[in-house]
């Protein structure tokens, strides 16, 4: 086989198992995620990150991005894979991301991740933890983790398995790789989907929204190795961390689009384009 036929075979190839995992996963999402159809889950045409879990399961990310974008905004949803809804609410999101309003004052990059623990989903039943048993969100590298996330964990949850750090920071993939996106991507903002507390928290700099939809700002602390200490606390970038009411149902479609406008709106008014993304004059 010549050369040229054989880098064309291995490029197809590649082409259709690229386009057959998000299918694979749409098939997946749609059977498990409330509130979410296949259609919906198409639409948001998701792509594969090269990254994979525990399990080899794709991470799934979605770039949206205006030409004359000054923000760089990254949403994360399902940290835990038992927060079914936190992952329809990213679906949610990149469609009307996708249609921004005209009279955005600062156009925004959306990096959207809406399932960072899909192992943890698909598993039967969800469970808040990786298929390595380590909670996500105690995986970042806070200073002192050592001491801090291993104390924290048999003192004040008592063990609990469900909120096991892990042995060491990043010590999974999946950790890693939001670890970085935050590096690489270097995010202006960052929205962490959770449920089922039915609040808002804020970690960082900025003056945190006041409310998104009927989420009213209730900030519970920070916790070592989670992301908002990590993000928020220690790398100065704000993390607005949602909490739905419901893990297992989404908020009416209004009301998803009420606290996208109202995050959209917070946003315009608290987190200012870097001077080297402002345009010459």
């Amino acid at each position: 086989m010549k050369l040229e036929n054989l880098v064309f075979l291995l490029s197809v190839i590649w082409c259709v198992a690229s386009h057959a995992q998000p299918v694979k996963s749409c098939d997946e999402f749609a059977f498990r995620l409330p509130n979410v159809s296949r259609a919906l889950c198409e639409s948001a045409d998701l792509r594969p990150s090269g990254v994979k879990s525990v399990r080899g399961r794709p991470l799934l990310v979605r770039d949206i991005k205006p030409v004359d974008a000054r923000l760089k905004v990254l949403v994360v949803g399902a940290i835990h894979g038992d927060e079914l809804s936190s992952a329809s609410l990213a679906l949610h999101w990149i469609r009307l991301a996708s249609v921004p309003p005209s009279d955005t004052p600062n156009p925004v990059h959306w990096r959207f991740i809406p399932a960072l623990n899909p192992d943890g989903l698909m598993a039967s039943p969800p469970q808040r933890v990786n298929a390595n048993g380590v909670d996500l969100n105690r995986n970042f590298p806070t200073p002192n983790w050592l001491r801090d996330a291993s104390v924290y964990w048999e003192k004040r949850t008592g063990k609990d398995p469900r909120r096991w750090p892990g042995r060491t920071p990043l010590s999974e993939p999946e950790a890693r790789y939001l670890h970085e996106q935050m590096d690489t991507f270097k995010p202006n903002l960052i929205v962490s989907i959770h449920a089922p507390y039915g609040v808002l928290d804020f970690d960082g700099p900025s003056v945190p929204p006041s409310k998104l939809g009927r989420l009213y700002l209730d900030q519970v602390g920070i916790f070592p190795g989670s992301l908002g200490n990590y993000g928020g606390v220690h790398k100065g970038v704000p993390v607005v961390t949602i909490e739905l009411s419901n893990a297992g149902r989404t908020p009416l479609d209004a009301e998803m689009r009420q606290m996208w406008l109202d995050l959209s709106r917070w946003m315009s008014e608290r987190i200012p384009a870097p001077i080297d993304a402002l345009p010459a004059r």
